[in-house]
Parts: structure tokens; C-alpha cells; sequence
């Protein structure tokens, strides 16, 4: 892999004095379009103008860390380097990742209606993972579903952001935000942590055998995935894609899903308009438009 420290330092682009007006970094008009771009090579992200300051926030971690002054020469030197290991930590740093447990809640038992008395492994897919919380509430939801059974589900859990990923299989999350489940799941699907770890606790070691972390990037040619789902989570990241992703990212589910599988997505998406491989069934829930016909 590349090392960006390697590159000598340099930057051409005049800074405006409204960027370096109680700044210790320098971004410009330019290196904002720059960066743009390149989160949407990358990982189709589009970032809208009022995104500036959260990148500039974001990204001047980075930059501090490698003793940079000037975003022109960060970018410059990632552009040199396409293998550098820096590329991941800049897709992180532009990843969004707001989450909870059992967040937009009426998904839920929605699933658990759907999957219920099924002989055969249930397999759901959480395309948008992030630190954890949704694919293991999927999980509570299919072993409160399907009694015995649950040993055999497998939860595919999917995102972009390594760092998201690796808090995810940690699967330890404050106390304060599990006890928000209730008494009953959290005996039954936590360990409470002691000693130094008090304030703490684990998602118990049957819960996390049930999901499969894995990083995958819906930008991506190509996806190291396989097999049908009885149902895809894809909530609250095809806000960040352009309509074409979308489309795109939408036709690309369709193997995936089982005929009469489930596209469940985020409260403020709607993909009514710009996919016809889907119908809407409910309230963000959607069935593939074949099956719909049959």
C-alpha cells in the first residue's frame, strides 16, 4: 500500500480570505469540488454545499494527524497514491453514521410477521450496518420470531466504514442506551459489563454468531455477497446517492431478493419513482414488482 507521508508538501491554490480567517487549515472553493468528486468516484456519496463545513471538520483530523496544512496537498497526494491505505480513512471520515437500536420501529414486527413459522433458514440482508445497532436488532427480531429455529438465520451486515464495522463485531454499546430495550431483551440478549467495564454491556455471544460483518461498498462494480435474502435492509443511505445510484444500486437487489422478499428502507426514501423492479406494499416496504404480478 502507499504511504501518503511519502509526498512533499506544496499548494498553488491561493486560499480566500473567508477560509483562512480563524482557521489552522486552508480549504478552498476548488478543493471542496475536489473532494466532492472523489467521495462519489469512490463510494457514490453526493455531498451537497452545505456539507462544507462537516467535511472541513472531519477532514482536518486527517490532515493534523499527517501534519498537513493545506487540503490541495492532502487530496493532491491521495490522488497519487489510488492504493493508499489513507483512501479508507478519507471514505470514513465522509461516512454518515447515525443509528440505534430498533430505529424506525414498526420495521420490525413487520419482519418478524414475515418470516414467522418458516421451516427454512431466514437470511436478511442490512446493507447499511454501521456500528451495529440495526443488524442486531434484526437479529432480537428474528430469534423472538422464530423460537429454535433462530440458530439456523444468519444476518449479512454490510457497510462502507471499516471503523463502523469493527465497533459492530466488538458489540459492546453503553448501558444507558441498551436499558432503552427494556429489562426483558436485556437479560436475554446483553451481558452487563463489571469491574472496569461497568456502564457497559455486551451483546451476548449466540446473538452475535447470528450476524456476519462484512465490508462492502453499493458503489462498487462488483459485491462479494451471494445467495437470496428473505428480506433487505436498506434504510437512510440511498439519500446520499444520485437518482442514477439509486436506480442502479435498486436493480442490482433483485437477484438477491427471494421472490416474495422484502426491501424495507428509510422514512424519507421513496423509490416509487425511480424503480419499476419494485412495488411499494406498505410504508416503506417494498416487494419485487414481478412477484407482485404472479
Amino acid at each position: 500500500m502507499g504511504n501518503i507521508l511519502s509526498s512533499p508538501l506544496h499548494s498553488d491554490v491561493p486560499p480566500s480570505t473567508a477560509e483562512i480567517l480563524g482557521r489552522d487549515l486552508v480549504l478552498t472553493d476548488a478543493d471542496f469540488s475536489r473532494i466532492c468528486q472523489l467521495i462519489y468516484q469512490r463510494a457514490g456519496i453526493v455531498l451537497a454545499s452545505n456539507k462544507r463545513e462537516m467535511v472541513y471538520s472531519r477532514l482536518a483530523k486527517r490532515l493534523r494527524l499527517h501534519g498537513i496544512s493545506h487540503f490541495g496537498d492532502y487530496l493532491g497526494r491521495l490522488e497519487r497514491q489510488p492504493a493508499a491505505r489513507e483512501w479508507e480513512a478519507f471514505t470514513n471520515a465522509l461516512t454518515t453514521n447515525l443509528t440505534a437500536f430498533f430505529r424506525e420501529a414498526h420495521h420490525f414486527p413487520l419482519l418478524a410477521e414475515h418470516v414467522a413459522g418458516r421451516r427454512e433458514a431466514v437470511r436478511v440482508w442490512c446493507a447499511a450496518a454501521s456500528t451495529g445497532e440495526e443488524p442486531y436488532s434484526i437479529a432480537m427480531t428474528l430469534t423472538e420470531a422464530l423460537g429454535s429455529q433462530a440458530s439456523q438465520a444468519e444476518v449479512v451486515a454490510t457497510d462502507i466504514d471499516s471503523d463502523a464495522l469493527a465497533k459492530a463485531r466488538v458489540g459492546v454499546y453503553p448501558l444507558k442506551q441498551v436499558m432503552e430495550l427494556g429489562e426483558e431483551r436485556v437479560k436475554r440478549f446483553f451481558l452487563k459489563g463489571s469491574g472496569q467495564h461497568v456502564g457497559l454491556a455486551r451483546v451476548r455471544p449466540e446473538l452475535a454468531r447470528m450476524v456476519d460483518f462484512r465490508q462492502l461498498n453499493l458503489h462498487a462494480p462488483r459485491w462479494d455477497i451471494s445467495g437470496q435474502f428473505d428480506a433487505i435492509f436498506c434504510r437512510n443511505i440511498m439519500i446520499y446517492f444520485d437518482k442514477a445510484s439509486q436506480a442502479q444500486i435498486l436493480k442490482r437487489f433483485v437477484p438477491y431478493l427471494k421472490p416474495d422478499g422484502l426491501l424495507i428502507t428509510g422514512h424519507s426514501e421513496n423509490f416509487s419513482y425511480i424503480s419499476d423492479e419494485f412495488k411499494l406494499r406498505g410504508h416503506t416496504v417494498y416487494t419485487l414488482a414481478s412477484h407482485a404480478k404472479a
